[in-house]
């Protein structure tokens, strides 16, 4: 390993991971404390010039040299160690310094919702270049519903058969490391609505949330399956499950990868998509939420933000607690500034170098 690799390693480190000092004091930006050890050696090269450096010559001075210090001396070394402790008051408070406070009463409160994603072959055309249909998806759901610290999110893929990826959970990481992995060509093809519908349902069983729903992200008609979606919208209703379709991409002719041209480039041809808006607007009617068409990528992420503003927050069953957090940042400069205000005060007085 070489120099540069550990020291990009150690920055890197201290950049993903918060640290924690003493006190419960946390760091939004932790790796302003790397410059720490660089103050900590200024005052000890302050210490050395300043024990070098004399004060005053005498035509004789070799029995004065060998006297101890003076109280100037110790005033004057005083106020370089006030120096060094103001420089690192100051880099701690650019590291933004923070405490927890008292849990917040409402932070429990979120909601229970299934993603059930269509992962048929159809999701590769490229109506949403530079990506896919299916990656920008994926990006939307890690950006808007993956953030919501509060929600418990439950992963359903589907083409022609569904499965679960993950149930309900509060652990954010763990969701979005299986999204990330989440890909077309891995399940038989097909769109089997009605079986990730009722899929995603069977997830949310048992849920004591106020507010429980399923997002449904197809870009297609119900082709394959065992369960109608009809079915499987009745079963929402019995179960006062809000559903929320999300057409992705256009209907009619489209873009779709055919492999690479002689230079590597990526080759497209076009292809008629079938889709069915009309029955994902009769699952959203009939389940108490609301239907959406996204064309490109600003358009779904302004489906996304319009489905979690309709949906009502309730005490969730093993949500962590937030706490607030409380800045420190300013008390911390504050110190600085006392003492490198103390330092100057000792440096012209009785630290001065001039007699």
């Amino acid at each position: 390993m070489t120099w540069h690799d550990f020291v990009g390693g150690l920055i890197d480190a201290v950049a993903v991971l918060r640290v924690e000092g003493l006190a419960g004091i946390l760091f939004e930006r932790g790796w302003w404390l790397l410059l720490i050890p660089v103050m900590v050696a200024g005052v000890a090269v302050g210490f050395v010039v300043d024990r070098r450096r004399p004060t005053l010559r005498l035509a004789r001075g070799e029995a004065l040299r060998q006297g101890p210090a003076g109280i100037g001396t110790r005033f004057r070394q005083g106020s370089v160690v006030l120096m060094g402790l103001a420089g690192i008051a100051f880099v701690v408070a650019l590291a933004g310094p923070y405490v927890k406070g008292a849990p917040d009463p409402g932070s429990s409160n979120g909601i229970d919702m299934v993603i059930a994603l269509d992962v048929s072959g159809s999701m590769r055309a490229a109506d949403f270049r530079p990506k896919d249909r299916l990656n920008v998806a994926k990006e939307v759901i890690g950006e808007y519903v993956l953030s919501r610290p509060r929600d418990r999110v439950g992963l359903v893929v589907f083409a022609g058969e569904a499965f679960t990826q993950t149930p309900l959970t509060h652990d954010r990481a763990l969701v979005r490391e299986v999204l990330d992995g989440v890909r077309t060509g891995v399940i038989k093809d097909g769109t089997a609505i009605g079986d990730g519908l009722a899929l995603a349902l069977a997830r949310l069983d048992g849920s004591t949330a106020k507010t429980k729903t399923v997002i449904l992200l197809t870009d297609g008609d119900n082709n394959a399956g065992s369960l109608a979606p009809e079915t499987a919208t009745t079963m929402a209703k019995d179960l006062n499950i809000r559903v929320f379709p999300v057409l992705v991409g256009r209907g009619g002719k489209v873009p779709f990868p055919d492999g690479t041209d002689i230079f590597g480039a990526p080759r497209f041809v076009t292809v008629e998509m079938p889709v069915n808006p009309t029955l994902l607007k009769r699952i959203a009617n009939e389940t108490g939420g609301q239907f959406f068409q996204a064309t490109d990528r600003k358009s779904l992420e302004t489906s996304f933000q319009d489905i979690l503003e309709r949906l009502d927050r309730s005490l969730l069953q093993g949500a962590p607690p937030v706490r607030r957090h409380i800045p420190v940042t300013v008390f911390v400069f504050a110190l600085g500034q006392l003492l490198a205000l103390g330092a100057l005060v000792l440096r012209h007085t009785r630290g001065s170098v001039v007699p």
